[in-house]
């Protein structure tokens, strides 16, 4: 599946929090640091950028996936 091209930081932290459980912790700058303890603890952060680079993307998805154990189509669906 294709990353999206226009998905801005602040979607991407929306989509996280309500899907799989993350919330947001804080913001240093312009990163918005999100975590979460399921099903292991995992902290992450996110550039609040519009649009988010597709290296970024990617990066941060397949970080996602590997701890939730789910593939990353299955979060690119939610998105």
């Amino acid at each position: 599946m294709k990353l999206p091209r226009d998905l801005s930081g602040a979607d991407l932290d929306q989509a996280l929090c309500k899907h799989y459980g993350y919330r947001r912790r804080h913001q240093e700058g312009s990163h918005i640091i999100l975590e979460t303890n399921t099903p292991s603890h995992h902290r992450i952060s996110i550039p609040n950028q519009n649009p988010l680079r597709v290296g970024t993307l990617n990066a941060i998805l397949r970080a996602v996936a590997r701890v939730q154990g789910v593939e990353k189509e299955g979060i690119l669906k939610r998105l």
